[in-house]
C-alpha cells in the first residue's frame, strides 16, 4: 500500500508524462482522415495563390520577394483559420468521449496533460506550414529574398500558431462543449487580429487636434524631376486650422494583432522596397507611430514637411508577443485549474466516465 501511494505520489517524469500524452494525440490526429483532406485543400489554395502571384509579379525585379511575402501572410492567415480547429477541441472532446477522466486517474499531472495536447496541436498546424514548404521555395528561387527576412518569417509564423494552439487547448479545458469552444477560439483571433485594427480606427476621434496650416506651391518643373527624386515646393497662402490625429498615442493597440507581429519582425533594411504585403503593414505601422508628424497637410506654419516613411521610434512586436504569452498563460493557467483532481465542483451536466 505504502508503495502503491509512493509511486502516485512520485508520479512520471515531466517530460516523459508531456511525451507520452503527444504521442497518443499524434497517434490519433494521424488516423484521422479529415487532416488529410486539410492538408489536401491547403496545398491545392497555396499553389493556386502562388501561381497566381507569380504570373502578376513575372515582370517585376522584386517578384521573389513579392511572392514570399504574400506566401507568408496566406500561411498566416490560414492557420489563423486552421489552428482552432485543431486545438479547440483537445481537452472537452476527450471529455465528451469519456476518456478524459481515464487520464486523470493515471500518474499524469493536469500541466502533463495540458502540455502534451498543446505540443500535438502545434505539431498538426506546423503540418500545415510544412506543407507550404515548396511554394516558400519556389519564391526564393526566384531571387531578392533576403535569408535574414525568409529565416524571422518562418519562426515568427511557427510561434503564432504555437499561441493560437495555447488558446484552444486552455478555451478547450475550460468550455464544456466542443462546438463552443472552437467559437470561442476563433472569437479571440479575431479579436487579434480584426479587433485591433477596428479598436485602432475607432480611437483615432479621440486623439484629433488641430494645427496652424498653409497651402502648397509646387516649382514649376515638379513634375519634370528625375525618376527616384521628390518635387520641390514651397507653402504660401494664408494660415488656417487642419485637423492632424496623434495615432502615436494609440499606436500600440496594434501590437497584439499576428500580422503586425509578423511584419514588424523582419529585419528590413533603409533600401529594401519590396512592394511586398508584409513590408506594407510595417510602414503602415511606422506611420501611426509617427501620428501627426506624418500626417495631415503638407505645409504647417509656413514650413514644408517631409512625408518619407518615418523611422519607427521603437519596435512593437515584442510587445505583442508580450501580451500574446501573458494571455495564452493566463488562459492555461485557469485551464490547469479546471483539471486539477479531486474536482470539488463540476458544472451541471459534465461528464466524468
Amino acid at each position: 500500500m505504502s508503495t502503491a501511494l509512493s509511486a502516485q505520489n512520485t508520479g512520471l517524469g515531466f517530460f516523459k508524462g508531456v511525451g507520452a500524452v503527444f504521442a497518443l494525440e499524434m497517434k490519433q490526429r494521424l488516423r484521422s482522415r479529415g487532416w488529410y483532406i486539410l492538408l489536401a485543400v491547403w496545398f491545392v489554395v497555396i499553389g493556386l495563390v502562388a501561381a497566381f502571384t507569380a504570373w502578376v509579379t513575372d515582370q517585376q525585379a522584386t517578384a521573389g520577394q513579392v511572392l514570399f511575402e504574400l506566401m507568408v501572410a496566406f500561411v498566416l492567415f490560414f492557420g489563423l483559420l486552421v489552428a482552432p480547429a485543431l486545438s479547440a477541441n483537445a481537452v472537452n472532446g476527450d471529455r465528451a468521449a469519456g476518456t478524459l477522466a481515464v487520464l486523470q486517474v493515471t500518474l499524469l499531472r493536469p500541466g502533463q496533460l495540458l502540455a502534451g495536447k498543446w505540443l500535438a496541436s502545434w505539431a498538426a498546424s506546423l503540418g500545415f506550414l510544412a506543407a507550404s514548404v515548396p511554394f516558400l521555395l519556389w519564391a526564393l528561387a526566384l531571387g531578392g529574398v533576403d535569408p535574414g527576412i525568409a529565416a524571422v518569417s518562418l519562426l515568427m509564423l511557427g510561434i503564432e500558431l504555437g499561441v493560437v494552439c495555447a488558446l484552444g487547448v486552455a478555451v478547450s479545458t475550460l468550455a464544456n462543449r466542443p462546438l463552443f469552444s472552437i467559437v470561442v477560439t476563433y472569437m479571440l483571433v479575431a479579436l487579434l487580429s480584426i479587433g485591433t485594427v477596428i479598436a485602432f480606427g475607432l480611437s483615432t476621434p479621440l486623439v484629433r487636434g488641430t494645427v496652424e496650416a498653409n497651402m502648397p506651391q509646387w516649382e514649376e518643373d515638379a513634375y519634370l524631376q528625375p525618376s527616384g527624386t521628390e518635387p520641390g515646393f514651397s507653402c504660401v497662402g494664408p494660415l488656417f486650422e487642419a485637423d492632424v490625429y496623434h495615432t502615436d498615442r494609440t499606436a500600440w493597440l496594434l501590437a497584439a494583432n499576428p500580422f503586425v507581429v509578423l511584419a514588424d519582425a523582419l529585419p528590413y533594411s533603409g533600401d529594401d522596397l519590396s512592394g511586398g504585403p508584409l513590408q506594407g503593414i510595417g510602414e503602415a505601422v511606422r506611420y501611426a507611430q509617427a501620428g501627426a508628424e506624418s500626417s495631415g497637410p503638407q505645409c504647417i506654419n509656413g514650413e514644408p514637411r517631409d512625408y518619407g516613411v518615418p523611422a519607427s521610434s521603437f519596435p512593437v512586436w515584442p510587445l505583442g508577443l508580450a501580451v500574446q504569452f501573458a494571455g495564452a498563460a493566463l488562459a492555461l493557467v485557469l485551464a490547469w485549474r479546471r483539471l486539477r483532481t479531486p474536482a470539488h465542483r463540476l458544472a451541471a451536466g459534465t461528464r466524468i466516465a
